[in-house]
């Protein structure tokens, strides 16, 4: 097993058009469920506060909980996805969600709601391993970029729909309304995969009888491996302070309203979303992965530090922020491309499942870091941290494009 070897291979005969859209259409409609998930419990983080008198600390450990348990299933459940498929992984996985919704519906106090992050957790694990596997194996080779665009652009317009639909129904009616609609939203989605099963079939690792003991970890032994899961512990860091505290941060520096804050992040998540699809032909006609990450990442880090500046002003302020998530969307399918030269054959899942745990592990420490600096009133040094990290992974993709070169 060497790092040059390429992970799954994709069909080599020619593809029609209509069969790949299908099988990226319906990753990418799961993929946008597994972030309408990472949502489900935080739009209603001030109801929960108030119904059952938690505090910021109680409704963080929720996310907390989500995002351990995700990223140690997730390194788990790429073994999984090889032995069995990612097919009824993946159905496994929606099925979690359902659960999650149904039970958030249902709650009574805090245990309830650690219940629904356990239930949610659970469901977020598989995802990003069957997902590749499925594309991977599924789609031709010339048109991977644009797979993998479509994944990322599908994931954060999951991110955007999740505070949308559960807000927006609670104020029409009640929260527990907005978690019965959810569930039914998991149900269309689960139905429509089951309806369309044959395009989500996937081989599985056969491991022959004489197969050296512990054959199945050899992947782990690959220092590329570890360069990959860095890069995304370290660019996500960067995320989750955008999410968590840029509202704050515009609102204590700047005076920005508390809505034309939360309107900045939907532009991040949306400009995100269009420098993925740009980035699908970026890398669809680019073979140097790393470097395209590396430039993007580096100019997205560039941004933040001029916020952390102060010198554009609140407008200003707010602009580059959203064309930072523009730089980084550009770098995302060119990452997953960048993952996929790294990957052993056979070991698609494996691979995956533990590279992207990294981005678990980001969203779990980042708050614990940087919320600390935020209890200080440390805002720039928090914007600044940030943009050290997004340059420190850019360090890290280097070193992934040298070890699969």
């Amino acid at each position: 097993m060497n790092t040059a070897t390429l992970g799954a291979t994709a069909p080599v005969n020619p593809i029609p058009l209509k069969q790949d859209a299908a099988v990226i259409g319906l990753v990418g409609l799961a993929h946008g469920t597994s972030h309408f998930s990472h949502l489900l419990l935080a739009p209603l983080f001030p109801i929960f506060m108030r119904d059952f008198g938690l505090n910021y600390s109680d409704v963080g450990l929720l996310m907390t909980i989500f995002f351990v348990i995700s990223g140690s299933g997730q390194a788990m459940a790429g073994f999984v996805v090889d032995r069995i498929g990612a097919r009824p992984v993946l159905f496994a996985a929606i099925s979690c969600f359902l659960l999650a919704a149904l039970a958030a519906s249902m709650v009574t106090g805090y245990m309830g709601l650690v219940l629904v992050a356990v239930l949610a957790g659970l469901g977020n694990a598989p995802f990003h391993p069957a997902d590749f596997t499925i594309l991977n194996q599924r789609v031709s080779a010339p048109r991977l970029g644009h797979a993998f665009s479509a994944h990322g652009l599908t994931g954060n317009l999951g991110w955007a729909l999740a505070p949308a639909f559960l807000v927006g129904i609670t104020a029409l009616t009640d929260w527990r309304t907005a978690y019965h609609a959810a569930a039914l939203l998991y149900v269309g989605v689960l139905a429509l995969l089951f309806w369309q099963r044959d395009k989500l079939l996937t081989q599985v690792h056969v491991r022959h009888a004489d197969a050296p003991k512990g054959s199945d970890l050899a992947f782990m032994k690959l220092p590329v491996v570890w360069w990959c899961f860095s890069f995304f512990l370290l660019s996500t860091m960067t995320l989750a302070v955008v999410q968590s505290f840029a509202p704050s941060i515009l609102k204590a520096v700047h005076g920005v309203s508390v809505e034309a804050a939360t309107f900045t992040i939907s532009a991040y998540m949306l400009c995100g979303a269009f420098g993925m699809l740009v980035g699908g032909f970026v890398a669809a006609y680019t073979k140097q992965s790393d470097r395209v990450v590396a430039l993007a990442m580096s100019a997205g880090a560039a941004l933040l530090l001029v916020c952390a500046t102060g010198w554009l002003g609140a407008t200003g302020t707010m602009v580059a922020l959203a064309a930072t998530g523009f730089a980084v969307g550009v770098g995302g399918p060119s990452r997953d491309m960048m993952i996929k030269k790294a990957t052993p054959k056979g070991a698609t899942g494996r691979v995956y499942g533990t590279v992207y745990s990294g981005l678990d592990v980001g969203f779990a420490v980042s708050p614990l870091i940087f919320g600390g600096f935020m209890d200080r009133g440390w805002y720039a040094l928090t914007l600044t941290g940030a943009a050290v990290a997004l340059f420190i992974s850019v360090y890290a993709a280097l070193g992934v494009g040298r070890r699969t070169a």
